[in-house]
């Protein structure tokens, strides 16, 4: 939010000495255009800033799990994750809804998408961001050596239409037949809905629904939160949105958490804090953790107190 101030402030300076030139008639013309996409700089920097100030409070999240390196250790494990942030969510009495999940077999997830909704549900959430590690020994593996798996966690407070607006030019919809496991049809007509931003190439999709109105809300719903992240992440690393993403960021792929199934311990990097009972906390006990990190963290890039 500060850094959104400072380029606000950056911008004021800059219109206040272009207007100084207005005088000239030469420049007139040149001066006015300046002024005008000055103006409109300020105009998207104020709405993100009005949506960070009201984030702390958001009471809508939409949480994606993607499994990493790891092979289907890591489609294992990021299948216990949403178990862990489910169980850990109904416990608080949120509700939640899988929005869309793609699996890889028995157990196994490559990617799952969810909402939750409650009172203060990103404040609580927002830390959880980041690559989680397991080590453990697989079921299959017969010799007991201890694998290195990883899946990563991104947690976006759900953004409304009218606090970033999606231009319906910039998208493609998309519709398909829903899948379930296997790859088997669910629906016989066409309602999995896939929405791309085309000029960033961002693509968000929902087949949980059985109406195609609803899974394309709910899509546009996951692709407003997604572009807003990006905006915000492009905006703070002094990038335009396209650069941002052909660049890529570190931030969500940081390694934050490892879960040690020998050692039976859990362990925050960005605290230096370890936890034990590892089965009990992906039950659904995440809230010494959680508890923990909202005392000492400030945001979810991990600025400490």
């Amino acid at each position: 939010m500060e850094y959104v101030k400072k380029q606000i402030e950056e911008i004021d300076k800059k219109i206040e000495e272009a207007q100084k030139l207005l005088a000239d008639p030469t420049l007139a013309d040149l001066v006015q255009e300046e002024i005008k996409g000055l103006r409109q700089q300020k105009e998207d920097l104020e709405s993100v800033g009005a949506i960070e100030e009201t984030e702390i409070a958001a009471n809508s999240v939409i949480v994606e799990i993607r499994a990493a390196a790891g092979g289907n250790e890591a489609g294992l494990f990021a299948s216990d994750l949403y178990r862990m942030y489910h169980r850990y969510s109904t416990g608080k009495g949120w509700k939640v809804e899988q929005l869309s999940v793609n699996e890889g077999g028995i157990g196994n997830i490559k990617e799952v998408v969810f909402r939750t909704t409650g009172p203060g549900v990103y404040e609580k959430l927002k830390h959880e961001s980041g690559a989680h590690r397991v080590q453990r020994v697989p079921a299959t593996e017969s010799s007991g050596r201890v694998h290195t798996s990883t899946a990563t966690v991104a947690v976006l407070p759900e953004i409304t239409d009218r606090e970033f607006h999606l231009n319906p030019s910039e998208l493609k919809i998309d519709t398909y037949h829903a899948s379930g496991h296997g790859g088997q049809n669910v629906q016989k007509v066409e309602t999995a809905v896939r929405v791309t931003h085309v000029p960033t190439g961002i693509t968000a999709t929902c087949q949980s629904e059985r109406s195609q109105f609803q899974n394309k809300e709910r899509a546009l719903s996951i692709l407003r939160s997604r572009l807003y992240e990006a905006k915000k992440e492009a905006e703070k690393m002094g990038y335009d949105l396209t650069r941002k993403l052909q660049i890529g960021t570190g931030e969500r792929s940081e390694k934050i958490r490892t879960y040690n199934f020998p050692q039976d311990r859990i362990t925050d990097h960005r605290i230096g804090k370890s936890w034990h009972h590892i089965e009990e906390i992906l039950d659904g006990n995440l809230e010494p953790i959680v508890g923990k990190l909202q005392s000492q963290l400030l945001s979810p890039t991990g600025n400490q107190q």
